[in-house]
């Protein structure tokens, strides 16, 4: 007699879904079918304590190039909501979207498990992209970072993989990404040392946490990485090899990739995002003529 009663309340549960599944599933489909098409969205995402300020030189200089004609800043509240400022046209030019985190310190450096903090704050990235997607439609996605912003993207690709209704990964930029710990970091190694296939003898945890992109990282993106070096092997914030450490992470899977450094005084950390020659790197990898 409990038996039937279970059953039957399990039906009951089921038939109540039903309409709400279907409801749900009229409501994606009339914003898919409302969404304005637009070219492959470029999306900047600033670093620790920052803001979108810090990506305004590298945009502006896509604008001053022709690149890009399009600019809107994607505001995200600490608990994930998100904001477009702006608009984007359907016959835009290479739109850019300008991250700007509110809680831009959702790392903490004393984390005790830093790969679970990054994978928890990748998820603001995952949230302007579904908010892009309410509102527009497009099947690809440029990703760009600076410092920390290029561990939430790779957080970010590390945990959505398999979700086949965001928009493919077209092509990432890195600069000056801490794959494997930042100096002074908690538990890093105070320099990173490669082995012969590129991988660091000591691995973060949060390196250890991004492994699996060796063998799921999209092999339809390209990859660019951007690194700086003010003379001793390092940005004063970043070591270059911790930088160059995401190529034994991704390259075997990508469809292509380089690296570039940036060698001396414009090479600091901070200098990289206001630096002419990273700003033409960006252009002609991102938008090629």
């Amino acid at each position: 007699m409990k038996k039937n009663k279970g059953i039957i309340l399990i039906l009951a549960i089921i038939i109540l879904l039903i309409p709400l599944l279907l409801f749900s599933r009229h409501n994606q489909q009339a914003e898919r079918a409302t969404a304005i098409p637009i070219a492959t969205p470029t999306i900047f995402v600033h670093g620790w304590g920052s803001s979108y300020h810090a990506e305004e030189n590298m945009v502006s200089a896509a604008q001053k190039s022709g690149a890009s004609n399009s600019v809107i800043r994607a505001d995200v509240s600490p608990d994930g909501k998100v904001t477009l400022i702006g608009t984007i046209k359907k016959n835009a030019k290479n739109p850019i979207i300008e991250a700007n985190f509110q809680n831009n310190k959702s790392v903490s450096p004393n984390a005790t498990n830093q790969a679970l903090s990054l994978s928890k704050s990748s998820n603001y990235v995952k949230d302007i992209i579904l908010a892009l997607q309410k509102k527009y439609h497009f099947k690809k996605i440029n990703l760009v970072g600076h410092s920390m912003g290029n561990l939430q993207i790779a957080y970010f690709l590390r945990n959505n993989l398999s979700n086949t209704n965001l928009p493919k990964l077209n092509k990432q930029v890195s600069i000056a990404g801490h794959y494997n710990g930042y100096i002074g970091e908690i538990g890093a190694p105070k320099h990173t040392v490669l082995n012969q296939d590129g991988s660091p003898q000591k691995m973060a945890a949060s390196y250890r946490g991004l492994l699996t992109l060796r063998k799921n990282f999209p092999k339809t993106a390209n990859v660019l990485n951007i690194y700086g070096n003010t003379g001793k092997g390092n940005d004063r914030a970043v070591d270059v090899n911790s930088a160059r450490s995401y190529r034994y992470l991704v390259s075997k899977q990508a469809r292509s990739y380089q690296e570039q450094e940036i060698y001396g005084k414009t090479g600091q950390h901070s200098q990289l995002h206001e630096n002419q020659k990273v700003n033409q790197l960006l252009i002609n990898f991102l938008w090629p003529k």
